[in-house]
């Protein structure tokens, strides 16, 4: 494959080949050329379906048993879309009625939560495929799919199911560069009423951001550190990056 030539002094158009921020968009008098104005227009409608639109819970439950993993449906106390865009607060909260469906799952040490959060196409683009590069290195005794669901959603489920680990997997806000962001939270021995401050964060999970693999590989090794020193939050910061290189190292030195 020919190697690319950098200019010695880049242009702002090629330098625009390695980001999908809105630099160097050019003008047509006081406005924008017309390929970047519908370009704006098409990514403006893509957020908004992505925040308005409603993830087939259905069928993603669906593929869940397939996988062969313990699965339930649960509500937040959001009713509809439009309560729960504006009051986050009702999203936080697991609708009671809920509560004896996740008992009906038993104990669970690791639990998956999957809530459609502002993004209905991040979900659907990205959580199963997270699932399932997570399974190679953790044990996922459920998952639970959350409707209407903010990340503090998996402190009351986590709670109900005794789990000493709960990963959320929720569909960011989008932006106008990226509308399929999902987001992932863990947090170890969740309660009502955790801070955030006792959350991990990994973020701009999708193509094109985080890529599904090493998403799966910084959440697994939080994962195994949360339970192992048992706390998430600030007082765990995520160093995968240097487990991977030690590994990486290690695995050159056994090599004959």
């Amino acid at each position: 494959m020919p190697t690319a030539i950098i200019p010695a002094t880049p242009s702002l158009e090629y330098l625009r080949r390695f980001t999908a921020a809105r630099v160097a968009l050019g003008r047509a008098g006081a406005g924008l050329p017309t390929k970047a104005h519908l370009q704006f227009t098409l990514d403006h409608a893509r957020a908004r379906d992505a925040v308005w639109s409603a993830v087939d819970m259905a069928a993603l439950e669906a593929a869940v048993r397939d996988r062969g993993l313990a699965a339930a449906r649960v509500r937040s106390r959001a009713g509809d879309r439009a309560t729960y865009v504006r009051r986050p607060d009702l999203g936080r909260e697991l609708a009671p009625d809920d509560l004896a469906g996740l008992r009906a799952l038993g104990t669970a040490k690791i639990a998956v939560i999957i809530a459609d959060g502002l993004s209905a196409a991040a979900v659907e683009a990205n959580a199963l495929a997270v699932i399932d590069a997570l399974r190679s290195s953790l044990a996922i005794d459920a998952v639970v799919l959350a409707e209407q669901g903010r990340v503090a959603i998996g402190d009351p489920i986590g709670s109900a199911l005794g789990a000493d680990l709960v990963i959320v997997l929720i569909g960011e806000r989008p932006g106008l560069s990226a509308a399929d962001s999902l987001g992932c939270y863990i947090t170890y021995k969740p309660r009502p009423g955790t801070p955030d401050s006792r959350r991990n964060c990994v973020s701009n999970i999708r193509r094109g951001g985080l890529e599904i693999a090493d998403a799966a590989y910084k959440i697994a090794w939080l994962a195994r550190e949360a339970l192992q020193r048992e706390l998430t939050g600030i007082e765990l910061k995520e160093e995968s990056g240097a487990a991977l290189e030690a590994e990486t190292r290690a695995l050159l030195i056994d090599e004959p």
